[in-house]
């Protein structure tokens, strides 16, 4: 008997799921911020033994973690320097030259990676055609090399202008710093961000760099935890792309694991709507630091290039730190269980960005914390029992979050919930907005810890009638986990004018672009049935921003074109007649597909057995409150349907069927709730 094991460290909970055949077991508890493998390790011991399973018979372990981000965010990564060429060293405080908080007078700028004593130059320059205008001074790279070694540096980022054109500079820096530091852990640019635009690129290489000494140290620490267990099965990591790659390609770029658990819950939402047959669902993700919102149409993601990391204002775009990868697009707040809330000034009530985390905790936790979160407002509204969170094994004291609301007023618990829940649907019409969308219509499929407590009344607010809570939604970026492809992406840019192309040639950079993608993907996955994916990023001549323009078949100028003009149409809603597009960057992506799941039979309503206790549930759309049944999802069987107010429990979480809405398990032993006619 084989079995999978997938963990997701999130920023309060450490998630494990454990997949048998014909059955699936999970596990929570409190992260260890200070040593996250010892929650791994502890939760996958109780979780083989609550399970019964041998550690030998695990085939495979999958895993995602915030560690990278919060080694970004944190500033806990290695001594790091920056080699770039001799002018540029400024380039990463420079940055975009603008403003992200324009009335703000006292802005500040995320400080780089790199202080500026440990930004060293070295005379080289290659032009932006590709070709050498000065050739590197290894003279001068070799003093630079001394100059590191006596600072203490302990990571590299090398990145000199315009590599990604031509890398040989980049190239012959990386073999003289491996001569001359053989010790330091290196990073290139041509081999992490091969792309366009120096700014971006450089963070990149310098937030790999930074993190690629502890993630190293973390990943090692884990497989060996995990042989100390007797699990010897091979380790997957997720990625923010949504694919899985190797531990030793997670080495190699640690930076791509920084939004995977994120999208392990996207996947896990896709996998739910093809289940369900839905072409347009909002997938809504809200744990205990951070909620995330993102669309999924015709069973895809919407994509990005780049996201922000370790933001001065936290959720303001422009703030942070960029990074340029292959990511599922998703929106971000801090909108979590454990948010803090509070009376600004103005006797209005402010929610997060900060949140109490795992330590110390909401004040219900009875760990120590005193401020009053989400969690502590959902405690006094009803919607947690407090006898059993979290299969009971852990207690919650109502009196203590009462206390920590006593200087907010009477009604702040109620008003808590409603902002968070108006914030969170702010979120996600611009989100939707920004993509040419909208969020009426769709159905919403809700997962982590506090999700389900919310999905409802999120849903009421955004014009949706349907929501789907999926079986082990507390753990749903766990589960996900177990859905994702094995895959990876090579991207390069290469620019390119339609009528100019040279097909030829291309098809040459794309034959290099998957054998690179290959090394990676067939460590883990036959060379059978792999699909490959190619896309140009294109815009029209003269704007500063491409979108992404899917590649079908053979490559063309007039192919290419048409393909822009309809993508563009998608997003914009119209095209711009008399311009001309031009390709900046093309990627290609190198996957294992995973098949997809069969559509459910519905099943005919039965009655569901009766409950034994009941709760006062508050309901912020109408301030009522009322008595809602209680039910244990567990003995809810499929086709059970029931009326709200009421709450259905499980391990993990809690969903709140409000009055006014219907739950009914499906034929998967999801929870389809719908508001009655």
């Amino acid at each position: 008997m084989q079995h999978r094991l997938a963990v997701d460290i999130g920023g309060t909970f450490t998630d494990l799921v454990l997949e048998t055949p014909g059955r699936s077991f999970s596990h929570k508890l409190l992260t260890t911020p200070d040593a996250p493998e010892r929650a791994v390790i502890e939760g996958t011991r109780v979780l083989l033994g609550s399970a019964g399973v041998e550690p030998a018979s695990v085939a495979l372990v999958l895993h995602g973690t915030t560690l990278a981000t919060n080694a970004l965010i944190e500033r806990k990564g290695a001594k790091t320097a920056l080699i770039t060429t001799e002018g540029f060293r400024d380039s990463v405080e420079i940055a975009y030259e603008h403003r992200f908080a324009q009335y703000d007078l006292t802005m500040e700028r995320p400080a780089p990676l790199t202080p500026r004593a440990l930004r060293y130059t070295v005379p080289e320059r290659i032009a932006a055609d590709g070709g050498v205008l000065l050739e590197l001074d290894e003279a001068a790279l070799r003093a630079v090399c001394a100059q590191a070694r006596a600072d203490g540096v302990t990571a590299i980022a090398v990145c000199f202008l315009h590599s990604f054109t031509n890398d040989a500079h980049e190239r012959r820096a990386g073999e003289i710093i491996q001569q001359e530091l053989p010790d330091v852990s290196l990073s290139l640019s041509c081999e992490v961000c091969p792309e366009v635009r120096e700014y971006d690129r450089a963070s990149t290489t310098i937030a790999n760099a930074y993190v690629r000494p502890l993630m190293d140290g973390y990943l090692a620490g884990i497989e060996e935890g995990l042989r100390g267990l007797g699990v010897g099965a091979p380790v997957l990591m997720m990625m923010s792309s949504g694919g899985l790659c190797t531990v030793e390609a997670a080495r190699r770029f640690p930076v791509r694991l920084v939004e995977s658990g994120p999208a392990g819950g996207a996947i896990l939402a896709r996998h739910v709507a093809a289940q369900n047959a839905l072409d347009r669902v909002l997938a809504f993700d809200m744990g205990g630091t951070t909620a995330k919102l993102t669309l999924i149409d015709h069973g895809k993601f919407h994509m990005a290039r780049s996201f922000e990391v370790a933001r001065a204002y936290r959720f303001v775009q422009g703030s942070g730190l960029p990074i340029r990868i292959p990511v599922i697009e998703l929106v971000e707040i801090g909108a979590g269980g454990g948010s803090i809330a509070r009376r600004d000034t103005m006797g209005r009530i402010q929610i997060g960005p900060d949140s109490a985390g795992s330590k110390p905790g909401p004040a219900c936790y009875g760990l120590g914390g005193t401020m009053p979160t989400v969690t502590d407002a959902d405690l006094l509204l009803g919607r947690l029992d407090p006898n059993l969170f979290a299969g009971g094994t852990m207690k919650l004291d109502p009196g203590a979050s009462a206390q920590a609301f006593a200087a907010m007023g009477d009604n702040a618990p109620l008003g808590v919930a409603e902002i968070v829940d108006e914030t969170m649907a702010s979120a996600a019409r611009v989100h939707a907005v920004e993509n040419g969308e909208d969020t009426a219509g769709r159905t919403m499929i809700a997962f982590g810890g506090a999700a389900p407590l919310h999905a409802a009344r999120l849903a009421q607010k955004l014009g949706i009638r349907r929501v789907l809570v999926p079986r082990g939604a507390g753990v749903g970026s766990a589960h996900g986990f177990l859905q994702a492809p094995i895959g990876f992406e090579v991207v390069r840019t290469r620019y390119t004018r339609l009528d100019a192309l040279d097909a030829s040639a291309l098809e040459a950079m794309f034959a290099e672009m998957r054998a690179e993608a290959e090394e990676v993907v067939l460590q883990a996955a036959p060379r059978e049935g792999l699909a490959e994916t190619r896309t140009a990023f294109m815009r029209y001549r003269g704007q500063g921003h491409e979108i992404a323009v899917p590649i079908t078949g053979p490559i063309g100028g007039q192919a290419l074109h048409d393909a822009f003009v309809a993508a563009y149409r998608g997003v914009f809603g119209r095209a711009i007649p008399g311009l001309q597009p031009e390709v900046m960057t093309w990627a290609l992506s190198l996957s294992r597909p995973v098949a997809e799941p069969a559509v459910l039979v519905e099943l005919p309503a039965a009655e569901p057995p009766a409950h034994e206790h009941e709760r006062d549930l508050t309901d912020p759309a109408t301030g009522r409150t009322d008595a809602a049944a209680i039910h244990v999802r567990d003995a809810l069987p499929p086709g059970a349907t029931l009326r709200g107010p009421a709450l259905i429990i499980e391990d993990e979480t809690t969903t709140v069927v409000p009055a006014g809405w219907s739950a009914r398990i499906n034929a998967a032993e999801q929870i389809l709730l719908e508001i009655l006619p």
